[in-house]
């Protein structure tokens, strides 16, 4: 079955955008390909006219790190951020993310940047950059521009990107500093591919014993990933203690909005789980701030 008609390798972020330009929306970017080439086979449809591989492209392909500014390309892959020093301590939850997507193989070639242009709600490592407060680089409308990665979503499945004219092009945001920490955990319910029942995702800042800030991605808990701004509020300010912790727990149970999904859970399951996972990655993060290190758990 022939999926495409021509299959190009720029080497610059300008050449794809050059070719992107030429095929005017009949042209696809490819990066591992794991959800794209799935779709095309269960298409049934004419092939695509071209496909773009954007893996020789050095700058979407790279993490690296200036002042206390992170940088990852949009074609980096799962194992590449599983490996990465640079994040073990500045970016833990992403590490815990990536680690659980896929098997093995498919960690090796899928990326972080197609985990986001699928503009999934339970995208695990979509999670993670929300909690980091990522910022995305991409081209749109004749021009590059970074914007919060959280504009990217216009609902479940639904990017702010055309797939066919817009470029992902790479991911920053703000290492974690003394007294910060983050932390990421999931529960998945194993049906043919494992699907998440839930992820969490949490930023933390602590200082004089408190929290002083805090940023918290559920999801999906709602058809785009968000933050839980009600969470966040029930911590700063607060000391970093289990009752707190307590608070937040009953505050995310009141305040989300959880469904029952036939490929999930229920929404009285999702419900009780709100409570282990907050309950885990706060307490992680908190004793990760405390200790200035961390061992990200569960990366396969």
């Amino acid at each position: 079955m022939k999926l495409w008609n021509h299959y190009h390798t720029p080497t610059s972020v300008y050449d794809a955008i050059d070719l992107l330009t030429r095929y005017a929306g009949q042209a696809r970017i490819i990066a591992g390909g794991t959800d794209l080439l799935v779709d095309m086979r269960a298409d049934g449809h004419a092939p695509q006219e071209a496909l773009i591989d954007i893996t020789r492209i050095a700058e979407m392909g790279q993490i690296t790190r200036e002042g206390d500014t992170i940088t990852i390309g949009a074609g980096v892959t799962h194992t590449q951020i599983v490996k990465n020093p640079l994040l073990v301590n500045a970016a833990t939850c992403l590490i815990e993310s990536c680690g659980v997507i896929g098997g093995p193989q498919v960690r090796n070639v899928a990326t972080i940047g197609g985990n986001v242009a699928h503009a999934l709600p339970a995208g695990d490592g979509t999670t993670s950059l929300v909690a980091l407060d990522a910022q995305a680089e991409i081209y749109k409308d004749g021009m590059r521009q970074w914007l919060p990665i959280r504009d990217l979503f216009r609902g479940a499945g639904q990017s702010f990107l055309d797939s066919t004219r817009d470029l992902l092009i790479r991911f920053r945001f703000t290492a974690a500093a003394a007294g910060q920490a983050t932390a990421f955990a999931r529960i998945m319910r194993p049906q043919g591919v494992a699907l998440p029942v839930l992820g969490c995702a949490v930023w933390v800042s602590i200082a004089d014993g408190q929290f002083a800030d805090a940023r918290v991605c559920i999801a999906p808990a709602a058809p785009t990933p968000s933050r839980a701004e009600a969470v966040e509020a029930a911590l700063i300010g607060k000391p970093a203690v289990s009752e707190t912790v307590d608070t937040a727990i009953k505050t995310a149970q009141e305040s989300l909005h959880l469904r029952t999904s036939k490929y999930r859970a229920t929404a009285d399951y999702r419900y009780e789980m709100v409570a282990v996972l907050l309950r885990k990655t706060l307490s992680k993060a908190v004793e990760r701030a405390r200790s200035g290190s961390a061992v990200p758990e569960g990366v396969g």
